[in-house]
């Protein structure tokens, strides 16, 4: 079974108030110094990765960056400079993070891809890397275009809107929570860049999820896309958006605090003891409810809303692309060519089965 993300029991010690439970302080989960425009809304998002990697105490070396092409794909090499990476062609890190996840059950995937990367060139391998169950943590940095060939417009564009140079958008946008959901994703969730306590706390939990946890953000893009007339504009995004509720993410050490009063919120356990907490706001969503959540995305789009939060998360375990395979224990990585190359008897046997 994959490693899950595990914080220090109630009886560690404190760290000092510089250094998370590993010792580690917060800059030795950056990366290099990011090249993005100025502004731009990856680099917040990246922040928040850092921080919740401090936060967690993950052990870089145990952890896998994959990423494709893009201006999102670039921001791996912005945040866990320890840590293994792999920049894939455009639209096949999905495939990549397959590989990685048979190769070495025990790295903890995070996969950074955008928009165009996910849902144009890479749309089939993403969806069929949902329905195998793939552990991730799978960020969409969504700004509706193609930074870096200028602006045009990516499939998640929503209809009717404009590009800088006043071209209207005339196609209906495809919507990565919706077809998470569909293919049979559990843990589906949208935040924004600008709210950073929410999408914090989303990547804590993401990064827990035993399987594929996919998180589509709208981040905007100062260079390209952030006028009147966008509607994956940081100002349109701030107008339009409607949090389902508050959110919280309780360790596996730590209690349920008082903030949460009796009545008003929703518990979901993980699997290593840890828990999200869902406060409710003026809306009572239920993120179980396979339909509804499907309906609510339908809706929200023909309304224009941005709604933010845990859209779906289906409760229980269930097995991941490595458990369904009944691979063994040992890391396929580790495993001597011995164990993994079949002698030339079986060899031939399978040939002759081919006959």
């Amino acid at each position: 079974m994959s490693t899950p993300v595990t914080e220090p029991s109630a009886q560690a010690v404190a760290p000092k108030a510089s250094t998370n439970h590993l010792g580690q302080p917060l800059a030795a989960y950056r990366g290099v110094t990011s090249t993005l425009c100025s502004g731009c809304g990856h680099d917040a998002i990246t922040n928040q990765i850092i921080k919740a990697c401090y936060e967690l105490d993950v052990e870089s070396h145990r952890v896998a960056k994959l990423s494709g092409i893009g201006c999102s794909s670039k921001t791996t090499a912005y945040f866990l400079g320890q840590s293994h990476g792999f920049n894939s062609v455009h639209g096949r890190m999905a495939a990549v993070a397959t590989g990685v996840h048979l190769a070495n059950r025990t790295l903890l995937n995070i996969g950074v891809s955008g928009d165009g990367d996910t849902a144009s060139i890479g749309l089939g391998q993403f969806l069929h890397m949902i329905r195998r169950n793939v552990r991730i943590c799978y960020l969409i940095e969504n700004n509706g275009v193609y930074g870096l060939t200028k602006g045009q417009f990516s499939a998640t564009a929503d209809k009717g809107s404009v590009q800088k140079k006043g071209t209207e958008n005339e196609m209906m946008p495809i919507d990565c929570c919706a077809l998470a959901i569909e293919m049979g994703c559990r843990f589906v969730a949208r935040s924004f860049s600008g709210d950073m306590k929410q999408l914090l706390t989303l990547i804590k939990a993401g990064l827990n999820h035993p399987g594929t946890a996919m998180i589509d953000v709208v981040s905007p893009c100062v260079t390209f896309n952030n006028h009147e007339g966008s509607t994956k504009s940081y100002k349109f995004a701030k107008e339009h958006e409607e949090q389902l509720h508050d959110i919280g993410f309780v360790p596996p050490h730590e209690q349920i605090t008082a903030e949460y009063a009796e009545g008003t919120t929703k518990t979901i356990e993980l699997p290593d003891g840890a828990k999200i907490v869902l406060k409710k706001l003026h809306r009572d969503y239920d993120p179980a409810d396979r339909n509804n959540a499907l309906k609510l995305l339908a809706d929200a789009r023909d309304q224009r809303l941005f709604l933010t939060g845990l859209i779906y998360h289906q409760d229980g375990t269930y097995p991941d692309l490595v458990e369904q395979k009944n691979l063994v224990e040992e890391p396929l990585a580790t495993l001597s060519e011995s164990k993994v190359r079949p002698p030339r008897e079986v060899l031939q046997k399978i040939m002759e089965s081919l006959k």
